[in-house]
């Protein structure tokens, strides 16, 4: 929920933006303008806000476990979300950090895993 609330501010401060420079025939500048707010918004939200969004506040997130892999568990180091999963071909376990902005990606290869859980 806070993640479409935060989307409504960005939006509704496009729309006055907009308004105000677009009724002084301002069009130009206000394009400008929401492009901007939408641009700074945009980096705001997807390298620092989403996941402490998820984390605190019931933010919404979406991760796709890679072909060929199952799942077995998830769990927060800080605000980085880790996600391990198994690879029965190779029989080896993957923990993948997923770090704001997805700029510093950890990753920990576990060969000859054989989770306890999937046996």
């Amino acid at each position: 929920m806070i993640t479409y609330f935060y989307w409504a501010v960005i939006i509704a401060i496009m729309a006055v933006l907009g308004f105000l420079l677009g009724k002084n025939n301002k069009w130009k500048s206000a394009m400008i303008a929401c492009s901007i707010v939408f641009f700074i918004g945009l980096m705001a939200y997807y390298f620092h806000f989403q996941q402490v969004f998820v984390k605190h506040y019931g933010g919404v997130m979406s991760i796709t476990v890679p072909d060929g892999q199952q799942h077995i568990t998830a769990t927060w180091k800080d605000d980085n979300l880790w996600i391990e999963n198994y690879n029965p071909k190779t029989n080896t376990c993957h923990f993948n950090e997923y770090s704001k902005g997805n700029l510093l990606q950890g990753k920990v290869t576990i060969k000859n895993c054989s989770p306890v859980a999937l046996e």
